[in-house]
């Protein structure tokens, strides 16, 4: 039996990598972002069958009832990719900057997060996979909102995870929270122990594979969150502001 993937933002970075590397794994794959002609190409890309919708996540409604029936047309879905993220620089502390930072990395990512989940209670299990940042683990007064919405999306999957610990469906919740990766949305150039996104992608297939709870991406940032973990705030002061 084929299995069946929706990765939400595919359209670049780390989902359009992860998207191959689903589909070299064998999976049927949904793409969904908001670029429709560059899904079409990626789709066209991949050696097994894509389906392609156009979603919106600050319309959190729309993409709630967009995913549904995506799901619908593949016929059910084993894993899903909660892959959508923006993030900036806002050190003038704009209001429109981050006001889009939460509607799609908070209001967008919660209303699909839980869209998945309600759709993996329907089949009796599912993978759901939330794409955070080594950024939910500090805050930072070059970009509070994009820290900030990182550290929900990180909290919220655990608490999505203890809310499917004990029942009988057979639902696996994995939190990502990559360091650098060569992106869009990387603030800054040749920063250190940046990997491609598709060194990115081959670690969170493994994840996947092995039904991890948590995964750091490249793993030696594990090492980075123990240490901010370990740090006096004066310290964090001076990194960060």
């Amino acid at each position: 039996m084929t299995k069946t993937a929706v990765i939400v933002g595919a359209s670049s970075g780390i989902g359009r990598a992860l998207a191959h590397e689903l589909a070299e794994a064998g999976y049927d794959v949904g793409l969904t972002a908001r670029r429709t002609e560059l899904l079409e190409e990626i789709g066209a890309e991949l050696p097994t069958h894509a389906y392609v919708a156009t979603m919106d996540v600050t319309d959190a409604e729309d993409a709630r009832s967009g995913f549904r029936e995506l799901a619908d047309a593949m016929g059910g879905v084993d894993l899903v990719v909660l892959s959508a993220g923006v993030g900036d620089e806002n050190w003038a502390l704009d209001w429109e900057p981050d006001r889009d930072v939460i509607d799609v990395n908070v209001r967008g990512f919660a209303a699909l997060a839980t869209a998945s989940m309600a759709h993996f209670r329907e089949r009796g299990g599912g993978h759901l996979v939330g794409i955070s940042s080594v950024a939910a683990r500090f805050g930072n007064g070059a970009a509070p909102a994009y820290n900030a919405s990182k550290a929900f999306v990180s909290t919220y999957l655990e608490g999505l995870r203890y809310n499917a610990n004990g029942r009988e469906d057979d639902i696996t919740v994995t939190t990502i929270e990559p360091g650098f990766v060569d992106t869009e949305m990387a603030l800054g150039e040749n920063l250190f122990w940046m990997c491609s996104p598709e060194t990115a992608a081959a670690q969170i297939r493994r994840a996947i594979e092995k039904g991890r709870t948590h995964a750091y991406v490249t793993r030696r940032w594990r090492l980075v969150s123990w240490f901010l973990s370990a740090m006096p705030e004066f310290v964090l002061k001076r990194l960060f502001s």
